[in-house]
């Protein structure tokens, strides 16, 4: 029998990491100790008060049934107070807060409900790949705005043409920024909002690295800006906030219309998230006031030692506010993917080429500062001696 992919599939590049994970392993296979620098997975275990949490939560009959779609009312009331002392923002946590299998889940679902074929979306370039690929699998056509060093790597909304701001239905943005680690103050989310209110656009905020903050600085939720609510969704998760990746738990906040679009979508695909996971959840929010100190000051560590190591190589790299990620020009002469490639095969070092991430990434490669110190400093040590 002859089996043939729908277009939807067929239309879709190889996932970005997955096309990564297949050459460390060809790598590993040749017996080289790779120092896994791509993916931005947290090498810090989740705190044990949250474990602790989920073993007590696991062990009670009543979470061994289905859970609510929307999630159970207690741990969106945590994030609802949450949010209050984070931002100073109120949400209706019935309304206005809806449970994610992990944030990644709830933006791949939204333009599902609110994107009709022929539709555009506007998308952000280099940018997480997510947000392209939910556009195609609900048959819009993704607009792609560059993000560029010299707009401090900032969308320049006043260049997208009226006639595709008609007739898009999302805006995509994500600050602090996946893979750049730009960030974005109250003008630039002001203007979005004049945007959102001019054309009748969605906003879609990406905000899973609001948590991973530096040297004091403290990101803005979308939300804060005045109109933010009356024109957009905003995505959380865990996963970087609490070293929480493999236990799938996020959160959507915003306007009741929009997070209500989205819920009807998962109503009808999954069957919402195992209840003791929403309490090691409720856990996190109600124990932890975030940003964790100690977590930012491990980063914060990294980030200094990699700074320092790339510009002794002479290597192009700015010191990020937040994120977990260094975004780095590639040397002159080589492409993303040639620099990439050059590091793993000479060095041991998986990086991600900045073209994976969309054409205006092309010239950047990504640092993900995921694994000890003493590892970073054996990474340096071994760029050192790549010849480039």
């Amino acid at each position: 029998m002859r089996i043939e992919k729908a277009k939807r599939i067929e239309q879709l590049p190889p996932y970005l990491f997955a096309e990564i994970d297949r050459k460390k392993e060809e790598m590993r296979k040749k017996g080289i100790d790779l120092i896994d620098l791509g993916i931005g997975d947290p090498d810090l275990p989740t705190p044990d008060p949250i474990i602790e949490r989920l073993n007590r939560a696991s062990q009670d009959p009543k979470n061994h049934h289905y859970p609510s779609y929307e999630g159970m009312i207690e741990f969106r009331t945590a994030v609802a107070r949450w949010f209050e002392r984070r931002f100073g923002v109120l949400l209706d946590p019935k309304t206005e807060v809806l449970t994610l299998i992990g944030s990644k889940e709830g933006i791949a679902h939204i333009p599902l409900a609110f994107v009709n074929p022929g539709d555009y979306v506007l998308i952000p370039s280099p940018g997480y790949p997510v947000y392209r690929v939910a556009t195609l699998f609900a048959g819009g056509i993704p607009y792609v705005m560059p993000l560029l060093k010299e707009n401090g790597f900032l969308p320049k909304l006043s260049e997208i043409p009226g006639e595709i701001a008609e007739r898009s239905k999302l805006l995509f943005i994500n600050y602090p920024n996946n893979p750049t680690s730009a960030i974005a103050e109250r003008p630039f989310f002001e203007e979005v909002v004049a945007f959102a209110k001019k054309y009748e656009v969605i906003v879609c905020h990406d905000a899973a690295y609001s948590e991973l903050a530096f040297d004091g600085y403290r990101p803005l939720s979308f939300l804060e800006i005045e109109g933010g609510k009356e024109v957009g969704i905003e995505f959380h998760s865990l996963s970087k906030t609490f070293n929480m990746t493999g236990w799938r738990i996020g959160f959507a906040v915003g306007h009741p219309d929009i997070v209500s679009g989205l819920g009807k979508v998962k109503t009808n695909i999954d069957s919402g998230l195992f209840q003791a996971i929403q309490e090691a959840g409720m856990e996190a929010l109600q124990r932890y006031d975030t940003p964790i100190p100690n977590l930012i000051k491990i980063y914060e560590g990294r980030r200094d030692v990699v700074v320092k190591g790339l510009r002794e190589v002479g290597l192009e790299v700015e010191v990020p506010k937040a994120t977990f990620y260094l975004w780095i020009r590639v040397p002159r002469g080589y492409t993303s993917a040639q620099f990439a490639t050059l590091l793993m095969e000479q060095a041991g070092l998986v990086v991600t080429p900045g073209n994976g991430f969309g054409e205006a990434g092309e010239g950047y490669f990504r640092i993900a500062l995921t694994v000890d110190e003493s590892r970073l400093k054996q990474a340096i040590e071994r760029l050192k001696k790549v010849n480039f």
